[in-house]
């Protein structure tokens, strides 16, 4: 397992985060920047963590696919937003038979994905249930939790896919990550829904990280009416989510420290916000279902005159 080559494609705070943590435990890392490729080559990553310490290394970086060496594993870490011109890297990236797993929010961005990879390429779902950030060019700050959890989505091989998640989430779990397998992808996206849809999008409508948002008794209000409804939304697909879970995730929240969700982040540098995966593919999904989910629709309207008054090109 250790002589398997990882490609990450997408170096922020996701990929950054998780690629260190391989490199550390020694598996053969290979970072694919943009912005801030400069400054990795020259000073190499830094992970400043609660949980880890402080994690400084020196790593392969590379400012062009093409450069890359062919990779067993390809982690994405770059948002669902850029998926379009992600996959010609990926394929460029990738050794035959390669496994990508998209550590991507939202519904349905495998789906988009998986037309533009090689047919021989197996791909997974990988869903990070972490507090993180980028700090400054190739400095990432981690504040709590870690979690990374697979789910297999399609490959020229169905019945391979139970094997190669296990593989995968063997791979974190070396590198003192916790991961586990996912049986239902579908579900796990719902699942990870519930605590998206409400703290990303208030966290931009009201300008609010997670700390005010749940002392304040009408914000609170809101978050559990909004997780209720993608609860709903879930059920009326086919996917019944456990009974309580919306409450689990409050507790959680409540545990954490203060955390500024990544779509707050992206409209504050003017990036395109992940309002087709978190909130346009579920609502449609529930629509087709005859599912009407209001607050959330209402959410996904304010949020998408935001991200157009900020992105006016």
């Amino acid at each position: 397992m250790r002589n398997a080559r990882i490609g990450i494609i997408g170096s922020g705070a996701i990929g950054g985060f998780y690629g260190v943590m391989l490199a550390r435990a020694g598996f053969d890392v290979h970072f694919l920047l943009r912005s801030e490729y400069a400054a990795v080559r020259d000073q190499g990553l830094v992970v400043e963590s609660a949980v880890h310490g402080q994690v400084r290394m020196k790593v392969q970086a590379y400012a062009a696919a093409a450069d890359l060496p062919p990779c067993d594993w390809l982690l994405v870490g770059a948002k669902a937003t850029s998926n379009a011109e992600l996959a010609p890297l990926i394929v460029q990236a990738a050794a035959p038979g390669a496994k990508v797993v998209l550590l991507q929010n939202g519904l349905g961005v495998e789906a988009q994905l998986r037309p533009d990879l090689r047919s021989d390429m197996h791909l997974l779902g990988g869903l990070c249930f972490i507090c993180v950030n980028r700090q400054a060019p190739g400095v990432i700050r981690h504040q709590a939790l870690g979690a990374v959890n697979l789910g297999y989505h399609s490959s020229p091989a169905e019945d391979a896919g139970a094997a190669i998640v296990a593989e995968g989430a063997a791979l974190f779990q070396a590198a003192g990550i916790d991961s586990q397998a996912m049986d239902d992808l579908d579900l796990a996206r719902w699942q990870k829904l519930v605590w998206n849809v409400p703290y990303n999008g208030l966290s931009v409508l009201l300008q609010a990280s997670t700390t005010p948002l749940m002392s304040d008794p009408h914000s609170r209000e809101l978050i559990q009416a909004l997780m209720a409804e993608v609860m709903q939304g879930a059920q009326a697909c086919g996917h019944v989510l456990a009974q309580g879970y919306a409450e689990h995730l409050l507790r959680i929240t409540e545990q954490m420290p203060d955390y500024w969700p990544s779509m707050y982040h992206d409209h504050a540098l003017g990036r395109a916000l992940e309002l087709q995966a978190i909130y346009a593919e579920p609502l449609a999904r529930a629509r087709a279902a005859g599912c009407q989910l209001p607050r959330m629709e209402m959410l996904y309207q304010a949020l998408t005159f935001l991200d157009r008054r900020n992105r006016p090109a």
